[in-house]
C-alpha cells in the first residue's frame, strides 16, 4: 500500500439501526448526526478527522485479522 492509494469497501448492513454499516447509513444520509465520544457531531467525515479501518476474515472456528490502516483526512490540493 502506498500514499495516495484509494481503498473501496462494501458494507454488509442489516435492517435494524444498530446494524447499519457505514457513516452514510448511520447518519441516514446526513439527516441524523451521530455524536462522537468527544461530544462533537458528524454526518460526514471532515478535514482533520482520523479514520482507522480494520478487517478480518471469519470462518468456522477461525478468524484471521487483516490489521488496521489509519489515516488523517487532508484538504484537497489547491490548483
Amino acid at each position: 500500500m502506498n500514499v495516495g492509494d484509494l481503498i473501496g469497501s462494501g458494507t454488509i448492513s442489516g435492517p435494524e439501526k444498530s446494524e447499519r454499516g457505514s457513516l452514510l447509513e448511520l447518519s441516514w444520509g446526513g439527516e441524523n448526526p451521530i455524536v462522537l465520544d468527544t461530544g462533537e457531531t458528524r454526518t460526514f467525515i471532515q478535514n482533520g478527522d482520523t479514520l482507522t479501518l480494520h478487517g478480518a476474515a471469519m470462518g468456522d472456528g477461525y478468524e484471521v485479522g487483516l490489521g488496521g490502516c489509519r489515516g488523517e483526512i487532508k484538504p484537497a490540493f489547491k490548483m
